[in-house]
């Protein structure tokens, strides 16, 4: 970030029919007979939750100048896509290089302990509901081993489903809460794309994910410890409805306030370093085990 920049924060919805254009570095939204401008600077991604939104190629160049996210919903308001720039940063060959150099002992071991972060965050949720399966989830964590060869991750994960959302929960159900579950992990994926991306990198590279289907394999990857973040607006908020005003909770979730390293950042921001960590480890600059956690509060 340049002296002086300041930091995008803004999750712009749009939910209305409108014409969305770029001007003198502003967003221009046209509706009707009303006009609204937000400066890109401020805009961290733009979220269409309307399929009758007409865009201008303009502003669409903008946007990936700007690496801002543009994600695009289906007609049940779930995020469908995403528009991120071809080329995020200026060396991207040399990034891609690097990419394809890690070897697989230090892929094991930053997902051992990206595996590890997430079982400690999903353990801290069910404490502070006063669940006894956090203890469960603990004992997991010491377990987890180089590349999880055991798969404490799904082990802890059917305990964790179960104690925090009920025992008759499923992943696989129709229901409110998982419908808001996959809209949280779209938004939190399309970040940790974005992310990626402008650091030069391959999304479609992952360091345990590595389905040829999935063109998101590192921010598969990346995107495990925040998880939780989701799960608790979701035990918190939602019900036996998801409807526009959970989607905003969770849409604007970046700008949840939580502890990291020395002091306190916006998720959006402890997003980003975590994934610099994880990048910086498996270029072997840092250990794996110097990859700092948060506190979700």
């Amino acid at each position: 970030m340049k002296k002086g920049q300041a930091l995008a924060f803004r999750t712009v919805f749009i939910e209305s029919p409108c014409h969305l254009s770029y001007r003198s570095g502003y967003l221009v939204v046209r509706r009707e007979d009303t006009l609204a401008k937000v400066h890109l600077s401020e805009i961290s991604s733009i979220v269409l939750q309307t399929m009758q939104v007409n865009i201008s190629a303009y502003l669409m160049s903008e946007l990936s100048k700007g690496k801002i996210s543009l994600i695009v919903s289906d007609e049940k308001h779930n995020p469908i896509g995403q528009l991120l720039p071809i080329y995020g940063s200026h060396n991207v060959s040399k990034r891609i290089v690097e990419q394809q150099a890690w070897g697989e002992s230090i892929k094991k071991r930053v997902w051992q302990r990206i595996v590890r972060e997430k079982i400690r965050q999903q353990a801290a949720l069910l404490s502070r509901r006063e669940l006894p399966e956090a203890a469960l989830l603990l004992s997991a964590m010491r377990e987890v081993r180089s590349g999880d060869t055991t798969n404490r991750e799904a082990h802890a994960a059917r305990i964790y489903f179960k104690a925090l959302f009920g025992s008759d929960f499923s992943r696989d159900q129709m229901s409110p809460v998982n419908a808001a579950l996959n809209y949280g992990y779209s938004i939190l994926l399309s970040t940790v794309n974005r992310e990626i991306v402008s650091r030069g990198f391959l999304t479609q590279c992952g360091i345990c994910h590595r389905s040829e289907f999935n063109q998101f394999n590192l921010a598969c990857d990346f995107m495990e410890p925040f998880r939780p973040v989701v799960d608790r607006l979701v035990g918190d908020w939602v019900g036996n409805e998801f409807g526009s005003d959970e989607r905003h909770l969770l849409g604007d979730m970046m700008n949840n306030t939580m502890e990291y390293r020395d002091g306190e950042y916006k998720l959006g921001s402890v997003i980003s370093r975590y994934i610099q960590d994880c990048l910086n480890a498996l270029n072997k600059q840092i250990l794996p085990d110097d990859i700092a956690g948060y506190t979700n509060p």
